[in-house]
């Protein structure tokens, strides 16, 4: 006879971490892509605010002097002594940004469910934060701002993804506070490092450190646009919280039932 009373009902099983119901594929296309075109949208408005975004270039780079905050000319001299230095530097500015970040959402989607939810909101709204200062705050970089001495290497040396500012019709660059390339970048790899388990998970933060050089080198942010970020991206974190993870033991313990004890004893 079988030791298990043969009307037992089956064990539960505690679902382990990351086997969370996937969000359906084509609704979160559509979301990913009608943020994107709101944002996009959203930072043509402040384009007309041309000598606002001037004015407040100026004074975030004086109040960097004031705060003895280290010169953006410093990374940007290093980055010039090569041709072939300061093209890389443009090209991790042009090519990463946004590849990185899609291909960070589409593993989680596929890997980890139910931190892709909490990556994709923590994004979505850090990104919304950012483009409400955006159109509060309107900021010229330092490249565009001769009191800084810094030059633009990407229209010197190339490769560009911007027009003259007058006549760019795609983007907004009078949008530098708060840098999203370094948002997004610090997110990616906080996100990779939560939900990796390998000791060399902490490699991940040579992103945001690289984005973080490459975005000032170039002169396309201040230090103070990365902080701004940062602190966005902090505040987000302490509200979007991410899954916890499952005990180690998945069994469930039964009920006690007197059939149980006959059963055993057949």
């Amino acid at each position: 006879m079988h030791a298990r009373d043969e009307f037992e009902e089956p064990e539960p099983v505690t679902p382990g971490p990351g086997t969370r119901d996937r969000p359906p594929l084509l609704r979160e296309l559509l979301l990913v892509a009608g943020l994107f075109l709101v944002y996009k949208l959203g930072r043509q408005l402040t384009a007309g605010h041309t000598a606002e975004a001037y004015r407040n270039g100026r004074e975030v780079w004086d109040l960097e002097r004031a705060l003895r905050l280290p010169g953006e000319g410093a990374v940007q001299s290093s980055l010039l002594h090569g041709d072939t230095l300061v093209q890389l530097a443009n090209t991790y500015y042009a090519a990463v940004h946004f590849p990185a970040t899609a291909a960070f959402l589409v593993w989680l989607y596929l890997r980890r469910p139910g931190h892709y939810v909490w990556a994709r909101r923590a994004l979505a709204a850090v990104t919304a934060a950012a483009l409400v200062l955006h159109l509060t705050y309107p900021l010229a970089p330092p490249r565009l701002l001769p009191a800084t001495g810094l030059v633009d290497t990407a229209r010197l040396y190339g490769p560009s993804v911007y027009g003259p500012p007058d006549a760019d019709q795609l983007s907004n660059q009078f949008a530098a506070m708060p840098s999203l390339h370094f948002g997004w970048a610090l997110m990616v790899a906080i996100g990779l490092i939560a939900v990796t388990r390998t000791a060399w998970r902490w490699l991940w933060l040579l992103h945001p450190l690289v984005t973080l050089l490459v975005i000032v080198g170039t002169a396309n942010h201040f230090w103070l646009d990365a902080l701004a970020a940062a602190a966005l991206l902090g505040l987000t974190l302490a509200v979007v919280r991410r899954p916890r993870r499952a005990p180690a033991s998945t069994s469930v313990p039964r009920p006690w039932r007197p059939g149980a004890l006959v059963g055993a004893g057949r």
